[in-house]
């Protein structure tokens, strides 16, 4: 691989996760394990993870990010929650991974593409709850406020309403792009 930056596209980047949370996995003493990791982070990932070793030393922070919402959404579910709308889903294998309640509806976010690949990969794979997969580009306002206003009328409890879920979304893209 050149010297040149090796991500090429923002999905690129759930690649390079992935390989984080399979070498956590592989570990004696994991804080979690994602059997699905190494497969979801398949052999770009791995060259990803490579050309950027200086990624290396700060991996604790992607394991940790992992380990904080997992612990998250165990106790949202615990307490009620029905619904989890996963923005920029990525490779995120949570609903195949984690003890979560059947009656779970997990709904995924994420490019046309990331979601095709992420399907093709887990094919053989049955997630513990509900899974929908949306495709649809964050960016698109319109879309997004729709799928919101959707989701918000379909869930029995839920932490934030299409407003709230909106700001979010804005003020993360914000912190972004500066």
């Amino acid at each position: 691989m050149s010297s040149a930056n090796p991500i090429r596209h923002i999905s690129d980047t759930a690649l390079w996760v992935a390989v984080y949370r399979a070498k956590e996995s592989e570990r004696a003493d994991a804080v979690f394990r994602d059997p699905y990791a190494r497969k979801l982070a398949g052999d770009r990932g791995m060259q990803i993870a490579a050309a950027m070793p200086f990624a290396q030393r700060h991996s604790w922070g992607y394991i940790a990010r992992t380990w904080l919402v997992d612990q998250l959404i165990e106790r949202e579910v615990q307490q009620g929650t029905d619904m989890v709308i996963n923005l920029a889903a990525g490779l995120d294998s949570r609903p195949y991974r984690m003890q979560l309640p059947a009656s779970l509806r997990w709904v995924e976010v994420d490019l046309p593409d990331m979601l095709n690949y992420k399907q093709e990969v887990l094919a053989d794979a049955c997630p513990v709850c509900a899974v929908e997969r949306v495709p649809l580009d964050l960016r698109d306002t319109a879309a997004r406020r729709a799928l919101f206003q959707r989701l918000g009328g379909e869930a029995k409890r839920g932490a934030s309403g299409e407003r709230r879920a909106d700001h979010l979304f804005r003020s993360r893209r914000r912190c972004r792009t500066g």
